[in-house]
């Protein structure tokens, strides 16, 4: 089953990486989407694709790559346009 999820991460996110690292591990577990910076320090994250994969890439993201460090995650479904691709986007 497919679903869209919008994840939110904080902690030290920026510059360190974890855009491109979000991108990567979408792309691993062919998920759509995209992620961006937040100009109050989060992520902000839409993923959609198969269940067991968003909810993976979900999981992953509370970890992160290896120079953040991840104080919160929050996932909740999304319903909008599907994207293509996993890209990023400028700073909201």
């Amino acid at each position: 089953m497919s679903v869209m999820r919008r994840v939110y991460v904080s902690g030290k996110v920026q510059n360190v990486g974890f855009r491109d690292w979000a991108i990567r591990r979408g792309q691993e577990l062919r998920l759509r989407g995209w992620v961006r910076n937040l100009k109050d320090g989060r992520l902000e994250i839409l993923v959609h694709g198969d269940d067991e994969a968003a909810g993976q890439f979900v999981d992953a993201c509370r970890e992160g790559p290896p120079l953040a460090r991840v104080d919160h995650v929050e996932a909740v479904a999304a319903e909008e346009r599907a994207p293509k691709g996993f890209t990023k986007r400028f700073t909201a």
